[in-house]
């Protein structure tokens, strides 16, 4: 059992950091539209793309080092995952504490 299974999670906010619209910036948006669309289905997900290219200011504000980052915002504890989204989809929502749906 999960340390996130005793706690009701009924809304994710996620966001993900990329550095323009390269191959993998898009494999890293994709994946993230499926984790929203399909594992995370039964909760509200709010997602954001920053481009750290368009808008720096937020990459250092949260002291994004490399792309792409995906940040769960909410529920708490904040938790990242940096570099290729692309691994299993239970191993990206483990290493983001999420339950899924």
């Amino acid at each position: 059992m999960r340390g996130t299974a005793s706690v009701s999670v009924t809304r994710i906010v996620l966001q993900l950091y990329i550095a323009g619209r390269t191959p993998r910036s898009e494999r890293a948006i994709a994946v993230l539209r499926r984790l929203c669309e399909h594992e995370l289905a039964a909760y509200e997900c709010d997602f954001s793309i920053i481009d750290v290219l368009a808008d720096p200011a937020q990459a250092e504000t949260h002291k994004i080092l490399a792309t792409p980052t995906l940040i769960k915002e909410q529920p708490l504890p904040q938790r990242r995952v940096i570099g290729d989204l692309a691994a299993n989809p239970s191993e990206v929502l483990n290493a983001l504490n999420l339950p899924p749906a």
